[in-house]
């Protein structure tokens, strides 16, 4: 299932390269998962690749699907659908690995495809605590209202916080 895409390099809603001055605490990487649209803070996102080969890995939940050896490191790939309960679907030519760094270790989330990067300030940002399960932390972060567009926006270390993803020592050396 290889795919020929280059690495995405990120850029700021005015197309132009993100900056140090920029305010990467109100950007959100946007990407889709069927019809709906989600973020993640752009702080935590080192980059975007096609999908490659997986090697799969034994006694992990479904919608851990295995690891990917991108340039020397060994990262494992959580696929977002299955982690949220949607229904599988094939990988396709726009399909993609968000490669993040949650905590000190590297994560790559699947998804169907990413959209942009939104900048959102906070005034924009409806809190998590509105859409109930206040009392335990959510995956949601908040929702983003751009426009007339809203996307749900993730809380990444939170989505992969369970241990899941942790690998056998063996493997992740």
């Amino acid at each position: 299932m290889a795919n020929d895409t280059a690495d995405a390099t990120l850029t700021r809603p005015d197309g132009q390269p993100l900056r140090e001055a920029d305010n990467v605490d109100e950007m959100y990487l946007t990407f889709a998962l069927g019809a709906e649209e989600y973020g993640v803070n752009i702080s935590g996102v080192t980059e975007i690749v096609g999908m490659q080969r997986i090697m799969s890995i034994p006694d992990v939940p479904s919608y851990i699907k295995g690891v990917i050896n991108l340039r020397g490191k060994v990262i494992p790939l959580m696929d977002v659908r299955l982690r949220f309960g949607m229904p599988e679907r094939a990988y396709d030519e726009r399909t993609v690995i968000i490669v993040m760094d949650v905590g000190e270790a590297p994560v790559g989330l699947i998804v169907d495809g990413v959209s942009e990067v939104l900048e959102i300030p906070p005034s924009q940002v409806d809190r998590h605590g509105q859409f109930g399960r206040s009392s335990t932390r959510s995956v949601i972060a908040g929702i983003g209202r751009i426009g007339d567009r809203v996307a749900v926006l993730l809380d990444t270390s939170v989505l992969v916080a369970d241990g899941d993803i942790n690998l056998p020592a063996d493997i992740a050396a």
